[in-house]
């Protein structure tokens, strides 16, 4: 039996099936039959009913005609149903037969290769021609009729060769390599790191249509925006201080900006995205509360020194805020992921606007990414806003987190692959997420796009990668890197990647460790694989995220 390329092909007429079946069954299984052949080329669209690829024969382009056909002084004509029309099989054959010849030849893996034999035939399986029957433009051998339906096998074989025209006939190879040839070049094939583009290009879609909220608030100057995972806050947040910024709004001026947040991680992200609009555009300040001190010259302490970051680094930056000059202050401040602030944090902040009572004030926030051990907000009234709405997460990874966030909101994410969970002792999850690191690559997935991050103790990898090229460096490389970012829950808010392998490489006894969950199982996109021990993490997120993740209960 020949080979079929494809397998099952969808005919038209059931002319052309039953001419299939009988080549396909009749022809020896190193001979390809290629069914519905298209190619476009400078002179028309062709469509080759049939290519026969046969070795030491030829390779046969035949144009099938069902029903009666028949051939008067004008030509060729055929009948439809109740509808007669005109037709020129040995035409459409023969214009077929050299624009798979220019085709192939053209083909770079033909290469240097002797032409081979091409020929054309016409398949009637119907219509009986009548004895004797001739016309000049093709042999009678190269027509086959109802009555020579039983030997067309044979008689396409002959039709190859006999309309060889001197050219070489083709060998196994040249049968195998027409075959690919045929079947594309470069083909492209599915890739998952495209599924991900257009879920973010979505979710982006998404996010500009939540702008309404911006606009709706512009005459208000103190605002406090709340989100859980996925609502879109930081992008919100960069809108408003573009906005302030540019002095949008009827009646509204150019004021001076600082886009704040705590986070290194979050800041770079902050920095890439401020560095590609138009200088006008640009706040006056985006980084770190910390880098907020370095601008005004706090020289800072040791990173061992807990008591300076959380006491004396605060009372330095307020007083040195309180003696800005009045070029140096700002007439808003938007603060980004502004759970992570505490109270002694906000008196600086303020402290640098010009007019601390009718300063703006804009804050983005989600409690229940309130990871580290400080409580702080800011004193002073704010309106708040609520988004209920996760544009970011596929449908399965929000459900999955779910139970987790501080309010239910609606997953307008999309659909994507189920939320895997492997199982792995806490020692070992480690080791168990690098190999699931490894399968995502097999899959397809560009390491880019991947993040592995860790809820205890970090990834050898990331404390590597920090010392070998400082804090800032290294979460640089989260947006700049061309590998898979090793990081940690704590400093991976407001950021994430399409495919995150959450390794739950702790007790679960530590303070906030549901928050750190939370946080971890938000921040992939379209893959989620949590690794870690069932029973802790069932004792960390509860019984429904436990069952959402299908451990069982």
């Amino acid at each position: 039996m020949a080979r079929c390329i494809p397998e099952e092909p969808t005919f038209v007429t059931e002319s052309e099936r039953q001419v299939w079946e009988r080549l396909r069954d009749g022809l020896p299984g190193d001979c390809v039959v290629m069914a519905n052949v298209r190619l476009t080329d400078e002179v028309k669209d062709h469509e080759i009913d049939l290519l026969v690829l046969i070795p030491e024969a030829g390779f046969v382009c035949l144009e099938v005609k069902g029903g009666s056909v028949w051939l008067e002084d004008d030509g060729w004509w055929i009948k439809r149903g109740e509808k007669v029309e005109r037709c020129d099989p040995v035409t459409q054959a023969r214009e077929g037969k050299h624009a798979v010849r220019r085709y192939v030849e053209a083909d770079p893996r033909w290469g240097s290769r002797d032409q081979v034999a091409f020929s054309h035939g016409v398949v009637l399986p119907h219509t009986e021609l009548p004895e004797g029957f001739s016309v000049p433009e093709l042999p009678r051998w190269g027509f086959h009729d109802r009555g020579d339906m039983a030997d067309l096998p044979e008689r396409v074989r002959t039709n190859g060769w006999g309309l060889a025209h001197g050219r070489w006939t083709p060998n196994h190879d040249d049968v195998e390599l027409v075959a690919e040839i045929l079947a594309g070049r470069s083909r492209p094939a599915y890739d998952v790191n495209a599924d991900a583009e257009e879920r973010a290009a979505t979710a982006d879609r998404l996010t500009q249509e939540q702008m309404v909220i911006l606009q709706v608030t512009r005459m208000l100057r103190r605002v406090e925006v709340r989100g859980g995972a996925g609502s879109g806050k930081t992008v919100l947040a960069l809108q408003k201080a573009k906005d302030l910024t540019r002095g949008v709004g009827e009646g509204a001026r150019r004021e001076r900006v600082a886009l704040v947040c705590y986070s290194i991680g979050l800041a770079e992200y902050l920095k890439r995205v401020v560095a590609g609009w138009d200088r006008r555009h640009r706040p006056a300040f985006v980084g770190t509360y910390e880098e907020l001190g370095r601008l005004w010259g706090v020289e800072m302490g040791s990173e061992d020194d807990p008591a300076f970051w959380e006491s004396e680094l605060p009372r330095l930056m307020a007083e040195q805020a309180a003696g800005l000059a009045e070029g140096h202050r700002f007439d808003s401040v938007v603060v980004d992921e502004a759970q992570d602030f505490a109270d002694s944090w906000w008196a600086a902040v303020l402290g640098a606007l010009r007019d601390e009572e009718a300063g703006g004030v804009f804050v983005f926030s989600d409690e229940n990414q309130r990871l580290f051990a400080r409580f702080g907000r800011p004193p002073v009234q704010l309106v708040p806003l609520v988004l209920d709405h996760n544009l970011r997460n596929t449908k399965q990874i929000y459900d999955a987190f779910g139970p987790l966030a501080p309010s239910r909101m609606q997953a307008r994410g999309g659909s994507g692959a189920e939320v895997r969970f492997v199982a792995a002792a806490s020692e070992d999850a480690i080791d168990v997420a690098d190999s699931q690191v490894e399968a995502l690559m097999d899959e397809g997935w560009d390491p880019d796009r991947i993040a592995l991050l860790t809820t205890g103790h970090r990834h050898p990898e990331q404390t590597a990668q920090v010392q070998r090229h400082g804090k800032v460096a290294y979460w640089r490389s989260f947006w700049e890197g061309e590998d898979v970012f090793y990081g940690h829950v704590l400093g991976s808010k407001g950021l994430e990647r399409a495919c995150v392998v959450l390794c739950v490489n702790e007790a679960g006894e530590r303070d906030r460790a549901r928050e750190r969950l939370y946080v971890g199982m938000s921040r992939a996109t379209d893959v989620l694989v949590v690794v870690g021990d069932p029973e802790v993490v069932r004792r960390i997120g509860g019984d429904e995220v436990s069952r959402r993740l299908g451990i069982g209960v």
